[in-house]
Formats: structure tokens, sequence, C-alpha cells
């Protein structure tokens, strides 16, 4: 399987612990998930993306693009194939305009159900696919149902995020799950626009953070709240981390349970949905 990362701040916040420092940041969990590596982030509301089909812990470019990265939105992945080629075509992130989507997991025998999962991406979205993967296929299904609200360029509220990626799941569980299934598919799924960001566990773990124990610059720093050590009552948060595991260092992390959404929009409310509420 793969390992997921992102971000969204109400500051430019830089990577380089998270992705390559930690003892066990993206770069060293790499070595077991050596299939490629990509990170995206946005700058002026437009993302920015680097992929590459190497190993990220050997790969000078990781190193490189993850020391000077610095956005308020960010999304990295490392890949252990399961479904496609060892190429830069299917590594992840994924991206649409300003659209941008990882997943960790796999449909099982995908062969089986491919062609019915492309016929439920609108036409005109089906040509932008120009990879192998069931990811790839999974994000344009998200992209036809989030459309149903709007231009893809305009902006979202969360609710209507959340609803595309409940859609999109029931499809690929209604499709791909059953009884001629090996196993039911993992979709742990993580999409931004750089202003909104939302993250679904859907059978791996994942874990997410909106504050840390104490802040190292909390004497420095002009956006310093108290809800940046602590939970928020308003919802209100200055960060939220999503990662297949917890990073070490100073945040506290919540695990998520399987169904469970979270994330926060524009404003940086942050909102989580147990798996009971969604569809």
């Amino acid at each position: 399987m793969c390992r997921l990362f992102g971000f969204r701040s109400v500051i430019q916040s830089q990577v380089h612990r998270s992705l390559i420092d930690a003892d066990n940041a993206l770069a060293v969990q790499s070595s077991a998930h050596p299939d490629g590596w990509g990170v995206a982030y946005y700058v002026d509301g437009a993302p920015h993306l680097t992929k590459s089909a190497s190993t990220a812990l050997h790969d000078t470019l990781f190193r490189r693009v993850s020391g000077i990265v610095a956005s308020e939105t960010v999304v990295a992945h490392i890949r252990k194939a399961t479904v496609g080629q060892n190429s830069v075509l299917n590594t992840h992130p994924f991206q649409y305009g300003r659209w941008v989507f990882a997943h960790n997991g796999d449909i099982p025998e995908f062969e089986r159900c491919r062609s019915k999962l492309h016929a439920e991406i609108a036409p005109r979205l089906r040509r932008f696919i120009l990879g192998t993967t069931d990811s790839e296929v999974i994000f344009y299904l998200f992209l036809s149902r989030l459309q149903r609200h709007g231009p893809l360029s305009q902006k979202r509220v969360l609710d209507e995020v959340f609803e595309a990626m409940d859609e999109t799941i029931a499809l690929v569980r209604d499709v791909c799950d059953g009884p001629d299934a090996p196993s039911d598919a993992l979709l742990n799924l993580l999409v931004t626009d750089g202003q909104c960001i939302a993250a679904y566990q859907g059978g791996k773990e994942l874990y997410y953070s909106t504050h840390k124990r104490r802040c190292s610059e909390r004497d420095v720093c002009p956006y310093y709240k108290p809800e940046c050590e602590t939970h928020s009552d308003s919802g209100l948060v200055s960060h939220l981390l999503i990662s297949s595991e917890p990073l070490q260092g100073e945040n506290v992390w919540q695990e998520m349970g399987q169904g469970d959404m979270v994330g926060c929009d524009w404003r940086m409310k942050m909102h989580r949905r147990p798996a009971a509420t969604t569809a």
C-alpha cells in the first residue's frame, strides 16, 4: 500500500520535518513504499506538482522539493504499487485544475470493474485519465460527482466535497465489492482545492491533528492562538494535518475510524463526520 500526508494551515508552513527529518517521515517510510512519490503545493491559489517514479529515500529531487516547499496547503504521497506499473503517470497525487487527490488502498482485481467505473465518469473528464491505476479512476469519479454542484473552478463548501466523496465511495463499493470480489476495496482518500481539504478513512489507518502539545514558535508567531495547543471549541483551527501514521514531533494525533471523514473549509473551520452519518 501507500502513505498519505496532507495539511492545510493559516500560514505558509515548511514540510521538511514531516517529509524528511522525523524518524518516521515519508522519506524513511519510502524504503517499504519504493514505487514513486509526489508532492503538491499551492502558490497564489494554483497547485504546483512534482512527481517521480523513483524511491523518495534515495531521490535528491524529493529532498530538494521537501526542503524548499512552504505553503498553506500541501499533499504528499509515496507509492507501493498494487494496480498499474511503476511510472510517473501512475504516481500520486493526481491533479485536475485546482483539485489535487491521493489514495491509499486498492480495488482488488480492478480490471473486472474498470469499464463499469469508467462509464460513470463524465465524458468530458474521462479523456484526461492518463495512467492505468484504480486511484486515478476514483479521482475522476469524484470530480464527476462534484461538478453536479457547479463548475469545478468555483469555491466549494465542505458539505459539497463530503457529499461527492460519499457518492464516489458508495459507487465504488456497489460496483466492486461483493461476493465476486476477493476482498473489499480499501479507500483512504485525500482531496483538496488549496482552500478546503477533506479525507476519508476507507479501511487503512489514518490520523489527523489540529493542535500541538506546545508550539515551539508560540512567542514569535503572529497567528498564535490558544487553539494551537488545545482542542478548539469553536471548530476554527490553525492547521489540519492528515497522515497515514502519527508523525513524531509536537502534534497531537487522533485516529480516524473506518468510514470517518475529516476536513476544513476555506475559513479553517474543521469538521469531523463519524462513520454512522456517512452515506
